[in-house]
């Protein structure tokens, strides 16, 4: 799938990009992969990551709100996974322009040089708070996975096709709970901050969401929205997973954050079809002409809710543990 072609990941240099380039040099032959992200010393950390393979990788500088620059960073690529935004809630509340800036014009920006440029395929990354946003991070993701599955309405006689793959907090990344728990504890600590006793999320790791990406890439048509199917955890358990003699201390739900990750609305399981390992939100536009191509799918049922408090595969505290063995924290 990947043998000779050319793949640029905007915000390249993180977790998820560093991840992803790395199953791709290791189980393809890509003609070269474009990191492509506005960090310079972080460029230079993965040019030393990736040495051995230095004739694979082009870095680009730059940031998605330029349009000039993604066009000369699309000449020639067949594939784009959209990974870069301002993801840190408080940031966004505080610096919204410069959050509509980066996820919703970055997006317009993306699409536009997408079509233009003749890429054959862009995967825009998602979150779980798009769906139903209650802060501003959330808002303008919405409106992103909204701008790319509408994409394909103005590829004109172009072959472009944008999809956009959607998962929560991905375990032990950075940013996530499980590296602020361990930074505690580490210091001694015994006594975890929890906002609320009745939280719960999913579990996810870097792999299986290069995985859905790359089922993505493989499989879509244009116009599809997947979703990792994935166990959940109360975050009272992970806290028992680290260290089951620490002692809880509730804090209240900071702003912007919700009880529970909600990866499938009600109103959107009219359109959503059940598979082996993930779901699909199918566009519900009068332009989409792929509507009857649900291969192997089963749509689910109506009022259908996907949300990590509802689901049918649990963590114990034992097999958190056991998970917490297999991944990397990052910092």
């Amino acid at each position: 799938m990947f043998d000779d072609k050319t793949i640029l990941i905007t915000g390249g240099t993180g977790s998820f990009g560093k991840k992803f380039t790395k199953r791709v040099l290791n189980e393809y032959n890509p003609k070269k992969i474009i990191i492509y992200s506005r960090d310079e010393y972080k460029q230079f950390l993965m040019q030393r990551q990736f040495k051995e393979h230095a004739k694979k990788l082009r870095f680009f500088i730059g940031d998605v709100r330029d349009e000039k620059r993604l066009y000369r960073a699309f000449d020639g690529v067949d594939f784009v996974i959209h990974a870069a935004a301002l993801k840190q809630v408080p940031a966004a509340e505080y610096n919204p322009i410069e959050a509509v800036k980066t996820n919703i014009h970055g997006a317009e920006n993306i699409i536009n040089a997408a079509i233009d440029k003749g890429v054959k395929k862009v995967i825009a990354l998602s979150t779980d708070k798009a769906v139903n946003p209650v802060n501003l991070y959330g808002a303008t993701k919405l409106v992103s996975d909204k701008l790319f599955i509408s994409g394909n309405a103005y590829v004109g006689d172009k072959d472009t096709l944008f999809s956009v793959v959607r998962y929560g907090n991905v375990s032990g990344s950075r940013g996530s709970v499980i590296p602020f728990f361990k930074s505690l504890l580490d210091q001694n600590k015994n006594v975890i901050p929890i906002t609320d006793s009745r939280m719960t999320r999913f579990w996810i790791t870097l792999d299986e969401a290069v995985d859905l990406v790359i089922k993505a890439i493989n499989e879509a048509k244009g116009g599809e929205l997947y979703v990792k199917k994935c166990p959940s955890f109360k975050v009272t358990d992970l806290a028992k997973a680290m260290n089951d003699k620490c002692e809880f201390e509730y804090v209240g739900i900071r702003p912007g954050e919700k009880l529970h990750e909600v990866m499938i609305t009600e109103e959107d399981s009219r359109t959503t079809y059940e598979y082996d390992d993930h779901y699909i939100i199918y566009p519900d536009l009068d332009w989409w002409e792929n509507i009857n191509n649900k291969t192997g799918g089963k749509r689910v049922e109506e009022r259908f809710r996907y949300s990590s408090d509802n689901n049918e595969k649990w963590l114990s505290v034992d097999e958190i543990r056991n998970l917490l063995q297999k991944i990397d924290i990052v910092y």
